[in-house]
């Protein structure tokens, strides 16, 4: 999840609002479009914004776990997500010297940084560590940490030294140096902290929630790796080298229809460079996408226009959507056509006036697009350019759970 996507759209536009009259000498502004017709769906917690920060896999992975809350009854929470990347980046580091540089020190991460980090370093109130504030801020900007950070760890990884330098106490003085970084930027993380009157550590609080990191199992599919088994996923940012699930796409799909209905939201891994991914709003795979003629048609229209004029245009919804084979998710994945480029949270189903089948999906670009901040990716577009997801266990069909021995 590498993208980062500046979040230069904000269409001050909602769902359902009917045209409105022109004041004297402007043109009417009409209603957008598309309409979607919600069909199911399950409480998320407010919109976040990433800013300019690859942090993707944390804000979704923390929605979900702030869903999964909902859902279990336990009231609304808001967690820091600073405190989850703190803590990685260190371990990521690690990692990344240890290995001589052959596994990268970047930005971003996979959801299992944070059912692993929640697990081992507990997990904090967003009011105790918030983004942005170390450098007068209210939202994250890690451009200058990456330049810094990334030259001290690859200084260190990738250079000539026959030992590395430990202090009295034993520890690498590098280590030290990386942490100290991140101090600056992120803030030092709480040791303890009042929530609510109590007080607790990050895993006091962790354990005051009632959540099992064990309950939480990635899913993918793809035909490299035998079905029913699991596997790393080979892409750079799955540096823990978490395992998934291997299912076919049919039963992935399963997967997601089940979890929804049955009252559970998704993280959702998924390519997003795809030109049918809008920053509107809309996810679809159009037929027009795998060779369909569609001239004279207005997805035609749309898609000849210039990137300038797609930014005020809303992308017309297709009738007809490319329903991909196993075989052409296998041959994006191997081409570097699908590629782990971010996180979202799935949380809903709807239809458009077509009658298809759309995901609501929360994104965390803020209240970007013509949904503030949620988007509508079909079905099509999920089957194609999902790369992994992450449920609770009991969401996954039963049939399909004794199949994977879960």
């Amino acid at each position: 999840m590498k993208k980062i996507f500046a979040l230069a759209l904000c269409l001050m536009m909602v769902v359902g609002a009917t045209a409105q009259k022109a004041s004297k000498g402007k043109k009417a502004e009409a209603a957008p479009e598309p309409l979607f017709t919600v069909v199911k769906e399950n409480p998320i917690t407010s919109i976040k914004n990433q800013n300019q920060a690859g942090t993707c896999w944390c804000y979704s992975s923390l929605a979900f776990i702030e869903s999964e809350l909902l859902r279990m009854g336990k009231g609304e929470y808001d967690f820091s997500e600073m405190f989850i990347v703190h803590n990685t980046y260190l371990e990521r580091a690690d990692k990344a010297v240890r290995t001589h540089g052959d596994v990268s020190f970047a930005q971003g991460g996979s959801f299992y940084d944070v059912i692993y980090g929640m697990e081992k370093f507990g997990l904090v109130p967003e009011a105790e560590m918030r983004p942005g504030v170390m450098y007068g801020m209210e939202l994250s900007n890690h451009n200058e940490l990456s330049a810094v950070s990334d030259a001290v760890v690859a200084a260190i990884a990738k250079g000539r030294h026959r030992s590395l330098q430990s202090g009295p106490d034993g520890e690498m003085l590098w280590k030290k140096s990386i942490e100290a970084i991140h101090d600056i930027y992120l803030g030092e993380r709480p040791e303890s902290f009042t929530y609510n009157g109590v007080e607790y550590t990050p895993k006091s609080f962790y354990e005051s929630l009632g959540l099992n990191a064990d309950d939480y199992v990635s899913l993918t599919s793809y035909t490299h790796h035998p079905f029913y088994e699991s596997f790393a996923l080979e892409i750079p940012d799955n540096w823990r080298w978490a395992e998934s699930y291997n299912l076919p796409i049919d039963e992935l799909m399963e997967v997601f229809d089940n979890a929804i209905m049955s009252g559970y939201t998704v993280a959702w891994g998924s390519d997003v460079s795809e030109k049918g991914f809008t920053r509107m709003g809309t996810a679809v795979l159009p037929e027009e996408n795998k060779g369909v003629d569609l001239q004279g048609s207005d997805m035609a229209k749309w898609l000849n226009m210039s990137e300038a004029e797609k930014k005020n245009t809303p992308m017309p919804l297709p009738a007809a959507q490319k329903m991909c084979s196993q075989e052409e998710r296998q041959l994006g994945y191997d081409n570097w056509e699908t590629t782990d480029d971010h996180g979202m949270l799935i949380y809903g189903i709807a239809k458009d006036k077509n009658g298809v089948e759309y995901y609501m999906v929360k994104n965390s670009w803020g209240e970007a697009g013509t949904y503030k901040g949620i988007w509508y990716a079909s079905k099509a577009f999920v089957r194609y350019k999902t790369m992994n997801i992450i449920v609770h266990k009991d969401a996954i069909p039963a049939a399909i759970r004794e199949k994977l021995g879960l």
